[in-house]
């Protein structure tokens, strides 16, 4: 059980650098969009072959997939839906609307986004007896530009230092309790069961992308984001490929 909440903050522990570098180091908003662009390639190939595929091959067909799927968006978006009307819709961007904001609907908005596939994490280790490298890779990098993207807006909206990297390092922990979850929950479930969580966490994924992650991309980014999101899918499907 140890190894899955340390697989965890071990994924996770990419926001911490993120926000290391963005402190450190400016940053340009169009660099930050695009390499938020290439994590959510990189996310959109691990839902595909990571979740989807391996929720496919577990089911019994009786629709646990779909479900799943559906599932796991209705629920982000409420949460997201919430989280926006109590001033963290901006959590993700760079120019400092988070000033604006509310300090715990932006942690809140946080965690909601990484639960998900933290979760996957402990599940993963469950199900193989070893985490997959593929799924941890794509979980690593697509933390990156979130916390650079966030990091910088926080910064800039008055956040101190030590209260940033404090949140980053809050968030990490909270990952690794959900992978930990996602391991001690799921123990002993059924194969549908296992296969409807994979999609819930896909479905989840998929509309933190479309409502947070790429419209902040293609706003700060421009005309290179599609580029840079095939990119980050194709290097994503072949570090899978590998696995």
């Amino acid at each position: 059980m140890a190894s899955a909440f340390l697989w965890g903050v071990l994924a996770a522990s990419s926001l911490v650098i993120g926000s290391i570098i963005a402190l450190r180091f400016p940053i340009s908003r169009r660099a930050i969009g695009l390499i938020m662009a290439f994590g959510a390639g990189v996310l959109i190939s691990a839902v595909a072959f990571d979740l989807v595929e391996k929720a496919a091959a577990q089911s019994s067909g009786n629709g646990a997939v779909a479900l799943g799927i559906f599932a796991g968006s209705g629920v982000f978006f409420a949460g997201n839906w919430l989280i926006s009307r109590s001033g963290g819709a901006e959590r993700k961007d760079p120019s400092g609307a988070q000033q604006r904001g509310s300090a715990l609907a932006i942690v809140l908005g946080t965690v909601l986004d990484g639960i998900p596939e933290s979760i996957v994490i402990g599940l993963t280790l469950l199900e193989g007896g070893q985490v997959g490298a593929a799924y941890l890779a794509a979980v690593f990098i697509s933390n990156l530009p979130e916390a650079l993207s966030s990091t910088a807006g926080l910064a800039a909206g008055g956040w101190s230092k030590g209260r940033i990297l404090r949140l980053w390092l809050g968030v990490a922990l909270i990952s690794g309790l959900a992978s930990l979850a996602g391991f001690a929950l799921f123990d002993n479930a059924s194969k549908d069961m296992v296969a409807f969580v994979l999609a819930f966490a896909a479905g989840a994924i998929l509309t933190m992308l479309a409502d947070t992650m790429m419209p902040e991309a293609f706003e700060n980014g421009g005309i290179l984001v599609g580029v840079l999101t095939t990119l980050g899918f194709g290097v994503a499907f072949w570090i899978d490929s590998l696995a």
